[in-house]
Order: C-alpha cells, then sequence, then structure tokens
C-alpha cells in the first residue's frame, strides 16, 4: 500500500511543474509540534538531512515548535543521522519511575526529567547547533502574558480557560495572553532573520545562545499541565514560557523564502496545518490559505496509518493506555516507527522520477 501523500499550494506547485524538486530549492523546513507523533518522520528526517539536503549549500531555516523543535535542532548537529537515531530511541524509551500508590507523574518529575535528558542529548555539542555553515534554527516559545505571565495553581488553569475564550474569539485575541517568542540563530550579521512575515500574531525574537539553548529547547517541549513552564530564559523577557505549539501548533506561518530558494518543504504527520493548539476543535481554521502558497507537505496515507499498531499514530494517549507497560509501548511505537522507512523510501522514489499527478491541493 502507498505510504506517502504530498500536499502542495499554487506557487509551489509551478515550481513543481517548472523546475521539479531539487535540493537547492528548498528555503525553509517548519517542524510541527505533536508530540509522538514527530516519530512517524524520523526515517523522512534522516534521508533529508542525512542524504538528499547534503547535495546543496544554500541557507535553509528550520522552524520547530515541541518535538519539532528537538527535531530541528539535531538537523544542526554534525553527523545528524545518528543523533536523529538517538532521538527516535530516546524518546520511545522515555518512562518514568512512580512511587507506590502514586499512578502518573508529576509536571515536577517529568519536567526534571526532560532537562536531565537534554543535557545528556546536547551536552558539549551547543556549539554545533548555534555555528551550523547552513542552518538557521528557529525555536518557537510560547510566553505567557497578564495572568499566564507567573505560574501558579490558580493562575495558569484561570489563564488558559481566558486564552481558550479569547483564541475562540479571533487568534489575534489570543495574543493578549500568550505571546510567540523565537530563539534564533545568528548569521554574519546577528541574529538571523524570520523567515515568515510576524504580523500575524504578538511575536518577539531573542537571539539563541549557549546560556538559553537548554532553558528554551525545554520551553518549547513545555505542554501546560504535563510540565513546569521554564522561567528567566537568559537573554529573554521575564515570564512563563511554554511550548511552541500553544501559539503554533503546526506553524501555519506567512512564509518568506528567496527566490531562488522558494519552497517550504513540510515533512508532516497529516495534511492539515492548523495554526494553533487551541485551534484543533475549531475545524474551519484548518483549511489551507495563501500564506502556505509556497509549501509542499509530505504526509501519511491515511489508509496506511490504519495499517499502523492501533490503527493510528503514535500519540500521547500511549502513554495512559500502556501505563507503567512500558515494554508493551515501546513494541508499538518501534513497530510504527519502522514502518514509516517505506514514507522515506518512497519519498526518495518520487524524488528520482517525480509524477506531479501525485500532487494534491494543500
Amino acid at each position: 500500500m502507498p505510504s506517502l501523500r504530498l500536499y502542495a499550494g499554487p506557487a509551489a506547485l509551478r515550481h513543481l511543474r517548472e523546475h521539479g524538486l531539487r535540493p537547492q530549492d528548498v528555503g525553509a523546513i517548519p517542524a510541527a509540534a505533536g508530540g509522538p507523533k514527530g516519530l512517524i518522520l524520523g526515517p523522512l528526517d534522516r534521508f533529508l538531512f542525512g542524504q538528499w539536503l547534503p547535495q546543496s549549500s544554500q541557507p535553509v531555516d528550520l522552524i520547530g515548535a515541541s518535538i519539532g523543535a528537538w527535531r530541528m535542532a539535531t538537523a544542526c548537529l554534525q553527523d545528524s543521522v545518528p543523533a536523529f537515531h538517538r532521538l527516535e530511541r530516546d524518546y520511545i524509551a522515555q518512562h518514568y519511575d512512580l512511587p507506590p500508590g502514586q499512578k502518573t507523574p508529576t509536571a515536577d518529575q517529568i519536567s526534571g526529567q526532560f532537562g536531565h535528558n537534554l543535557r545528556l542529548f546536547y551536552g558539549g555539542r551547543i556549539g554545533e547547533v548555534l555555528s551550523h555553515p547552513r542552518y538557521r534554527l528557529h525555536i518557537v516559545t510560547s510566553r505567557g502574558r497578564h495572568v499566564l505571565a507567573q505560574e501558579g495553581k490558580l493562575r495558569t488553569p484561570l489563564g488558559y480557560a481566558a486564552a481558550f475564550a479569547a483564541n475562540a474569539v479571533s487568534r489575534k485575541a489570543l495574543g493578549h495572553w500568550l505571546e510567540r517568542v523565537v530563539f534564533s540563530t545568528g548569521d554574519a550579521g546577528g541574529v538571523a532573520a524570520l523567515p515568515f512575515d510576524d504580523r500575524d500574531f504578538r511575536t518577539r525574537q531573542v537571539a539563541l545562545s549557549a546560556e538559553n539553548f537548554m532553558p528554551a529547547l525545554q520551553a518549547s517541549c513545555s505542554i501546560p499541565f504535563v510540565l513546569r513552564a521554564v522561567h528567566q530564559i537568559p537573554g529573554a523577557p521575564a515570564g512563563a514560557y511554554w511550548d511552541g505549539g500553544i501559539t503554533d501548533y503546526h506553524l501555519h506561518l506567512r512564509y518568506r523564502t528567496p527566490d531562488a530558494s522558494p519552497i517550504v518543504l513540510y515533512p508532516h504527520f497529516q495534511k492539515a496545518v492548523v495554526p494553533g493548539w487551541l485551534d484543533k476543535a475549531w475545524k474551519r481554521r484548518h483549511v489551507s490559505s495563501a500564506a502556505l502558497d509556497r509549501m509542499l507537505v509530505i504526509a501519511p496515507d491515511n489508509d496506511w496509518v490504519r495499517t499502523l499498531p492501533g490503527g493510528k499514530l503514535p500519540d500521547r494517549t500511549d502513554f495512559t493506555r500502556h501505563g507503567q507497560n512500558l515494554a508493551a509501548r515501546m513494541k508499538v511505537w518501534n513497530a510504527a516507527t519502522a514502518a514509516a522507512t517505506q514514507l522515506a523510501d518512497e519519498f526518495a522514489a518520487w524524488l528520482e522520477r517525480p509524477d506531479l499527478s501525485r500532487i494534491e491541493a494543500l
């Protein structure tokens, strides 16, 4: 069964008809939040960053939120393929030992262990990320405002209830409670320019440095109520920082790419590019827009997904479903990631012999 679907915006489709898809055509790669769903993209990441993109030399902006930020930071490591393998192994093997009588890990336990794991993963290698000669990394976080400026037993749920209500009115209204803060690596002139127009939502940009890399990356992965917010990030405005997926779940942004490398290549786990995590309930916000005109989405076919264990992608409900049975969850997730090699194989074959009839409208 075919595993891969290709979805293109109008400008991307015109480019593909005229030139096909070459490594030098890619100007930006987004990487969505979505927790364990991102595991399904491991083989594609290893192919793109290990084999295909090295055939070109242009700068590429890598934009990530949550697990997507972890993936894109890993792409900036030297010899990234073994690092992607390790990311997959470490994520699948994560486990929280619980004392007698405790059924689920606390936010403090998860945050503490996750921070420890990040330090083990990137320890001694942050310089590789910051100084990559081609890749400009942009880590997306969500900074709380007003009630959400500090984390608290009452403040956090009240603040997020207000944020949900504001977002129901409009996405811009969400900016009263949360703002997008992007931590970016530098270029010859200082901090690299954002590869998207930031007028869609309240946005700040901060230089990514050796001092703030770890807290910024942990903040981008800090799901509210599951992990603790990250505070006092060096070089950044004061406040509580949470998962970048809250403001930018699937990075539905107004991308700016150079004419010489116009394509926004998006390995994704679904067709829809949902703006923010709080937009999941608002299906009318799941449609494409002119912002995505240059985007080519590579995503698994829904029928193929139903052949995976449980008939779905790995997701956070598996933590509850399998509880403390680590071996059972690892078996399911390892089977899904092994099957996902078909995604990379099919995309590599398509690049060799592009079939434009397979491209659907985004």
